[in-house]
């Protein structure tokens, strides 16, 4: 008995200077993946945000629900369809990401939150950020490729992210924008969450996800990349190692740690408490990245 309780004891004394060092840091944690689908593993993701929370940090939530809305569109007969790791958008499809998003999966995590005594807030991205239609020209064809209703934040209206926050709550971010058209915009929540964390100028941003980390061999678990520079992940991004779902993470991380955020890190949620091994223990868990300049 005395000596669990000891080991108790040094696991705390461990985490102290972690502790220490992030009182009062300021972090977007981006939940996503099939992390989201099991009620146990969401349970233990906020439970870690929670605990951060009390601790002294200020912890800000982006999250996806891509599987929901694939379900929600199954559901309505439409076929999902992804390109370069985005989901296309069309008209039907927004009413649906938007009815899913607001409607299920925010106020799940949201009520998640409360349950395990921390306290939590909707706020949903259509609110505080401004998007532009994403668009690309096929350097191939020369066509345009379009998402449709997709967006690509450019303004991030801190007050209302702010005011939360500083009233020692956690914002809950929906991963949606608004065009200049006044219509919502579906935004990838990983893309949502790098803007919103540049915008901030926070101290990390998490991704958390149902994969280790970066692997070298995407075939291969006990490759994984702990710590890796901005300027390789750049050199793999652009050898085509990194490419699907991974993609859009990487680009925004890159572009988060260019814009003062000082380290991005990976992170399955599926393992329990994974974001407290990442940020509170010598080891960790995932990968970090951490600029170059």
């Amino acid at each position: 008995m005395v000596e669990e309780a000891t080991q108790k004891a040094r696991v705390l004394i461990e985490a102290l200077p972690y502790i220490q060092a992030f009182r009062d840091a300021w972090v977007v944690v981006k939940f996503g993946g099939s992390a989201m689908e099991d009620a146990a593993t969401i349970e233990g993701v906020l439970q870690d945000i929670v605990f951060m929370e009390c601790v002294g940090m200020r912890p800000i939530i982006v999250h996806g629900g891509g599987k929901a809305i694939s379900r929600g569109m199954a559901a309505h007969g439409i076929q999902a369809q992804f390109i370069k790791g985005l989901r296309v958008t069309c008209e039907k499809t927004i009413e649906i990401v938007e009815k899913v998003i607001k409607g299920e999966v925010n106020p799940r995590i949201v009520d998640t939150i409360n349950a395990l005594g921390g306290r939590a807030e909707a706020l949903h991205g259509d609110d505080v950020l401004h998007v532009t239609r994403k668009q690309e020209t096929d350097p191939d064809t020369g066509e345009v490729v379009d998402w449709g209703f997709v967006g690509e934040p450019g303004e991030v209206e801190e007050g209302p992210i702010r005011a939360i926050v500083e009233r020692g709550v956690i914002p809950v971010i929906t991963p949606l924008g608004k065009g200049a058209d006044g219509k919502v915009h579906n935004v990838n929540a990983d893309v949502a969450a790098a803007a919103i964390a540049k915008a901030l100028s926070v101290r990390k941003l998490v991704f958390l996800s149902d994969v280790p980390g970066l692997l070298r061999d995407p075939n291969d678990a006990d490759s994984l990349i702990e710590t890796l520079p901005a300027s390789e992940l750049e050199r793999l991004i652009e050898e085509g190692v990194i490419g699907g779902g991974m993609l859009p993470k990487c680009s925004s991380g890159v572009e988060a740690l260019h814009a003062g955020v000082r380290k991005v890190h990976m992170v399955d949620g599926r393992v329990k408490h994974s974001l407290l091994l990442e940020i509170f223990t010598q080891q960790g868990i995932g990968t970090e990245i951490v600029s170059t300049e």
